[in-house]
């Protein structure tokens, strides 16, 4: 067909399995499994459907921004909120790399960022985590058109230390460097105080992990003035009404309760702890987790049979056919219960596989 040859393609984002039967347990798509804070819960109740035939506020307009500023300390001027971190990033991307050059990102991370750069054609390289699976700063000291990673890593989980953060910033001051922090509340330090320091850095977060609003669609940056404003501007100049009347209010809840989402964040850590130590004796090796998952690799049994195991007993994890994880699985931190039926299932696992491979050798 002929109008095929305007038609701009790209290889999609692939997202986790959304199982359509109840009562799976559902541990793909890292989120939160306790619900958001009661107030979020009386806001809806409250919620009047009449307010839905008017146009929303923009964004800085709007009392989730002001409890937003509140929150971390820095100014109105300095938020931008979007539908979801994936909104704000997508905007970034478009707003900030414009250059010739490449942006820089990790071969192994959110696989949502070369996605982008094809939509946009922005230039771009893969920087290789090394042999643990860490990011090399000098990698991202190079002449550039931009840098972006997440801290903690995804799929990883891994945490990337303040001062190594810092030192890609620094070393960057011609290009905007984003750091995307979906995972910041489980353990890690955020790169926000930087950013009275460096007008060339953005930080990401979102209320879908560790607010437990995955389905509200919520995420904002966080930045010098500058960098917020040109960020609107092209917002704007794309869809100005993107954010919901309905997300501002329940946004504003879930950011007031402060003690419901320090608590909740403590559960997932602790179980997370626990699932470490549980995985261990269960012969699965996996580097150190600020995430609310684990990556996992079993030392004998193959992560593809695993995962196809797992999915025959209504336990979803995720797994990808690709070089250097392909053994690995990334198990999102569920409730206790979760995840003591994710063990029944992995010790059934072992034993099936145990008694295979040794009716093979005899």
């Amino acid at each position: 067909m002929k109008w095929e040859e305007n038609v701009r393609r790209v290889t999609p984002y692939t997202p986790g399995e959304q199982p359509d039967k109840a009562g799976v347990i559902k541990l793909n798509t890292n989120e939160n499994p306790y619900p958001p804070a009661p107030g979020v819960s009386e806001a809806a109740a409250a919620f009047q459907a009449g307010q839905l035939r008017l146009y929303p506020a923009f964004p800085e307009k709007t009392l989730l921004a002001k409890e937003l500023a509140a929150h971390h300390r820095i100014g109105t001027d300095q938020i931008f909120i979007g539908v979801g971190s994936d909104d704000v990033l997508s905007m970034a991307f478009m707003t900030f790399f414009q250059s010739d050059r490449p942006v820089f990102f990790p071969d192994i991370t959110y696989s949502f960022y070369d996605v982008w750069a094809d939509v946009y054609r922005i230039p771009y390289s893969r920087k290789p985590l090394n042999e643990d699976f860490n990011i090399s700063v000098k990698d991202y000291c190079q002449p550039n058109g931009g840098v972006v990673f997440p801290n903690p890593n995804a799929p990883t989980g891994i945490l990337m230390s303040l001062d190594a953060v810092e030192e890609i910033v620094a070393a960057n001051r011609d290009v905007v460097v984003i750091v995307d922090e979906a995972y910041i509340d489980f353990g890690g330090t955020s790169a926000l105080p930087l950013i009275e320091k460096y007008d060339n850095l953005l930080v990401v977060q979102t209320f879908s992990k560790s607010r437990s609003m995955a389905g509200m669609r919520i995420g904002y940056a966080m930045g010098q003035p500058a960098l917020i404003r040109y960020l609107n501007d092209v917002k704007y100049s794309v869809n100005s009404y993107t954010m919901n009347t309905a997300a501002y209010a329940f946004g504003v809840e879930a950011v007031r309760d402060q003690a419901y989402f320090e608590a909740c964040c403590q559960k997932i850590i602790k179980t997370r702890e626990r699932a470490e130590s549980e995985l261990l004796k269960r012969g699965f090796v996996f580097p150190k987790s600020f995430a609310n998952f684990i990556f996992a690799a079993h030392k004998t049994i193959p992560a593809r049979e695993i995962f196809e195991r797992l999915k025959e007993n209504d336990i979803y994890v995720r797994w990808w056919d690709k070089d250097r994880i392909g053994n690995y699985l990334r198990i999102t931190i569920g409730t206790d219960e979760q995840m003591e039926a994710l063990y029944r299932a992995l010790d059934k696992i072992c034993r099936v596989y145990s008694d295979k491979k040794n009716s093979i050798i005899t």
